[in-house]
């Protein structure tokens, strides 16, 4: 059952938030089905994001959410991928590579420079998939977090 992506639509809302729940959950996030239904019709209804997501005829398996930003250095915009996920039942099926492809397409078709995206370093099964595609690890830099308000 290979998986068909698209980009997210308003009726969806419902079925992505719960996976956008999971995926908060993922990252050790308390469960909080309110919370995740807020922020990503917030995200949707306001533009802020492009939503893609993987399905499969039983419904709706997998996501990846793309911000818009710029590359200052590059004087070019960029897109941030910083969400995807699977349903864990349904990994295995080319979901999280599907995606990947589609957000790739998408990229292009919007003009942008590049994409990023961060992953935790012992998601070893993630980093093979990202390389496998093409992307590359960046060893130059680190990355830096300052948490404002929780």
């Amino acid at each position: 059952m290979t998986p068909r992506v698209r980009p997210a639509q308003a009726p969806d809302l419902n079925a992505l938030s719960l996976l956008f729940d999971q995926y908060r959950q993922f990252y050790l996030q308390p469960a909080d089905p309110a919370l995740a239904r807020d922020f990503v019709a917030a995200r949707f209804t306001r533009g802020e994001s492009t939503v893609l997501v993987a399905e499969t005829d039983d419904g709706m398996i997998g996501f990846c959410q793309l911000y818009p930003s710029f590359c200052s250095v590059a004087a070019a915009p960029i897109l941030v991928l910083y969400d995807l996920f699977v349903a864990p039942a349904h990994r295995r099926l080319g979901a999280g590579r599907a995606l990947l492809q589609a957000a790739a397409v998408h990229a292009r078709a919007a003009g942008v420079a590049r994409m990023d995206l961060a992953t935790a370093r012992t998601n070893v099964a993630a980093q093979t998939l990202y390389q496998s595609l093409g992307w590359t690890r960046d060893d130059a830099f680190l990355h830096y977090s300052l948490v404002i308000q929780r």
